[in-house]
């Protein structure tokens, strides 16, 4: 075993899949699913066509956290081979999973180091990418959870949803906000940025929506982060909706030529509150 040798561990809130994580060099715990209080596992018994059927067929789905078995036995399995970890779970105010954890790595003599940086989905993707980065670089734990830290809140998503009905399911909106948008075709643009998942804006056409985030994407460029393109993470997130995700991809390169955008699916542990149909983009500082 080689002495400082650091692994990388997220949760698959992070929208990275099993598969992905080996090919990355991340260990990825999956998150549980209750469906019709049956529990499955992202990515292990649940796959995202068994998922989008079942929420067509209205039956109930939620999240759920992880148990503590789980994460222990991961955190576990990779302390036999690595000297330390560092976790990096979904944001602590959309779940409960972070504190436990947090909690659960004081019996570890410091060898579990968890970071809550405020991020879910592609933007929490980005900040296993940079903490991988910083592996190779030589930085210690310490040094990476700090630079992961001070980017926490340079980060945002704008997520423009296709239906109303799963924010409603989930309480997210009152039912008679839901159906009036429902009636008037509303789309709503929401935001996710630090802590919040917020309301960020409404359009009555795809078109309009996207024109929407990318504005709000051009804004917090010009305006928010102070850094070279090259600095940003710029990625394009979906729930079933691949042909809207690249033209969106085509369309952030069209106003920042040449930069890299990440394409991938929404996780499902955020697709279970909005449903399918859904086009997103994110921005976020690297850290490093």
């Amino acid at each position: 075993m080689n002495m400082g040798k650091i692994a990388i561990v997220t949760d698959s809130n992070s929208g990275i899949t099993q598969e992905e994580g080996k090919q990355m060099g991340v260990f990825v715990l999956p998150m549980p699913f209750l469906i019709q209080e049956e529990e499955y596992f992202e990515d292990i018994n649940l796959t995202q066509e068994a998922f989008y059927e079942k929420l067509e067929d209205s039956v109930d789905v939620s999240t759920s956290q992880p148990s503590i078995d789980s994460l222990t036995a991961l955190w576990d399995q990779v302390l036999e081979e690595y000297d330390a970890l560092i976790y990096i779970p979904m944001s602590s105010s959309l779940s409960g999973s972070c504190q436990t954890a947090m909690m659960l790595a004081g019996d570890y003599e410091g060898r579990v180091y968890v970071v809550d940086n405020q991020r879910i989905s592609i933007t929490q993707r980005n900040a296993v990418e940079d903490a991988l980065e910083m592996v190779k670089a030589g930085k210690t734990c310490s040094d990476i959870c700090e630079a992961l830290m001070q980017t926490k809140l340079e980060a945002s998503i704008y997520i423009m949803v296709d239906t109303l009905k799963y924010l409603r399911k989930g309480g997210r909106l009152t039912p008679a906000a839901a159906a009036l948008g429902t009636i008037l075709r509303i789309k709503p643009v929401l935001q996710i940025q630090g802590e919040k998942l917020d309301t960020f804006g409404k359009a009555r056409t795809t078109k309009q929506g996207v024109n929407l985030m990318l504005e709000a994407l051009k804004k917090d460029v010009e305006q928010r982060f102070d850094s070279d393109l090259e600095q940003l993470h710029f990625g394009v997130v979906h729930s079933q909706n691949a042909i809207g995700a690249e033209d969106l991809k085509a369309q952030i390169q069209a106003i920042y030529p040449g930069v890299e955008v990440e394409v991938n699916p929404l996780s499902l542990s955020v697709s279970c509150h909005i449903g399918p149909g859904a086009l997103a983009v994110a921005v976020a500082k690297k850290a490093q």
